[in-house]
């Protein structure tokens, strides 16, 4: 492990970096964080929630609110102390200045970027087989069941997709992302009213909403535990709106309000589709990667809502997918820019300018997560269990820096929040989970690992140079 080193001043004649306009104003702010939190999560999990605690299906979406507003306390002290496009590998070199944790940190984020990819293109393909059905309807053919092997092709097929559209460096946007996040939320504003309707139908029922039924005979502590550590996987998403920082007006004063409005607006969503899907169908009936559906389906029969659902679900999930491919392939070439990974990850293509071998290599890894993982509730809860780690350390890491003081004024959160942080955190990475999930995370984290030494070794033999990270704000 690399010893602790001190940030250097820039020199005085060196040149200074350039600041991104300030063009993001409260609205376009809020509309980022609900579009980066809402998505895969809600539309792909809440099935598999369901089955850990029955009807009281609502319970873990709300603790995982509460753990997400925690570390969110954290990030808005961090991010209003030092408002620059940034992210959990400065805050973690900042505050400890080891360069191999602040690699790992970087790595890990970029494997939950992966592992949510993954989870989406599950949840894209079992979508995509209803839609499937739809139009053979329309065509007068009778609807049939894919084989798992096809399922499987189509989400492999999808991220093959995500990699020609990545190489091609469509940037996902702020003004792109108001209207797919427009997209994500009218698909669950419609599973709230239907509800609301099926209620008034007398088809409804809410009494479901308060029984714990789980089938192994947990303790409802543990059932709770277990289903929020996969629920977390549909809070995750306010920590990358730090990397709009520099981009937003007067950010110490904007953000803490902002985010807080953020994830209290999604936390009720979630609540509400939680509580309208139960009323209408029992735990054990909602369908892995298409729970959503069955809640239309139930709730607002021979509507056509029932038709157009699945592709409201398939562009919410392809969203995320998307915005997560984006983020990985990005931070892997900027590890490789820095030399702390292989030099060949950082190849682009001439003219689009895109890294395309680190586009490749991402989508590698993603696919074959897809092949052999497979299921949406391990790979859901894989994304949680990397990102829980990656909270633990912010929420450290927003201690150690209170040693570093600013003249200017921003957020500060009472310090017992970081801590009570790092306990939930802590806590939710415990082995309440499949042994599958901790396999599947500690396989991506050798890889960073052996890559890091690999490239370690080609350093010093070839080049007699450290390994180390030059400047950990640039890796994006």
């Amino acid at each position: 492990m690399s010893a602790p080193v001190k940030e250097q001043e820039p020199s005085a004649g060196s040149e200074q970096p350039q600041e991104l306009k300030r063009v993001i104003g409260p609205k376009l702010l809020l509309l980022f964080i609900v579009g980066d939190i809402l998505g895969t999560g809600i539309y792909s999990v809440t099935g598999d929630v369901a089955k850990q605690v029955g009807g009281v299906v609502w319970l873990p979406f709300l603790v995982a609110f509460v753990v997400a507003t925690l570390t969110a306390c954290s990030y808005l002290e961090l991010v209003t102390k030092y408002p620059q496009a940034a992210g959990a590998a400065l805050y973690t070199h900042k505050a400890f200045g080891i360069h191999f944790v602040t690699f790992l940190v970087c790595f890990v984020v970029m494997c939950s970027g992966i592992t949510s990819a993954s989870t989406a293109a599950r949840a894209f393909a079992a979508n995509g087989e209803e839609m499937v059905n739809v139009v053979r309807t329309w065509l007068g053919m009778q609807p049939g069941e894919l084989s798992a092997g096809w399922i499987t092709a189509i989400a492999i097929g999808f991220m093959v997709l995500i990699a020609i559209i990545n190489l091609r460096g469509v940037a996902e946007g702020v003004y792109t992302n108001i209207v797919l996040t427009c997209i994500e939320l009218s698909g669950l504003i419609l599973v709230i009213f239907v509800g609301v309707f099926a209620m008034s139908q007398g088809r409804a029922d809410f009494s479901r909403v308060v029984l714990f039924d789980t089938a192994e005979d947990k303790s409802i502590f543990m059932a709770v535990s277990t289903a929020t550590a996969l629920a977390f996987f549909a809070m995750v998403g306010f920590e990358d709106s730090v990397n709009m920082a520099e981009e937003t007006k007067n950010p110490e004063r904007i953000f803490p309000r902002i985010m807080i409005t953020g994830l209290g607006i999604t936390g009720l969503i979630y609540v509400l589709v939680s509580i309208s899907t139960i009323a209408l169908v029992p735990a054990g009936e909602l369908e892995t990667g298409k729970p959503l559906l069955r809640v239309i389906e139930v709730g607002a029969p021979g509507s056509g809502l029932e038709q157009i659902f699945p592709l409201i679900s398939m562009m919410a999930v392809a969203n995320s997918a998307l915005i997560n491919m984006m983020m990985a392939s990005r931070l892997l070439y900027g590890m490789a820019r820095q030399r702390v990974l292989p030099g060949v990850l950082k190849q682009v293509l001439p003219g689009r300018r895109t890294p395309w071998v680190a586009i490749v290599f991402t989508t590698a890894l993603a696919a074959g997560l897809i092949f052999f993982v497979g299921q949406i509730k391990n790979l859901g809860g894989t994304t949680s269990l990397l990102l829980l780690g990656v909270f633990a350390v912010v929420n450290v890491a927003v201690l150690v820096l209170r040693r570093d003081r600013k003249d200017h004024r921003h957020f500060r959160a009472p310090t017992a929040i970081p801590v009570i942080g790092i306990i939930c955190c802590t806590f939710l990475l415990g082995p309440f989970r499949d042994v599958e999930q901790y396999l599947i995370a500690v396989v991506l984290i050798g890889i960073g690992i052996v890559l890091w030494a690999i490239t370690w070794i080609l350093n010093r033999a070839l080049r007699g140079q450290r390994t180390y990270l030059k400047d950990p704000s640039d890796l994006e």
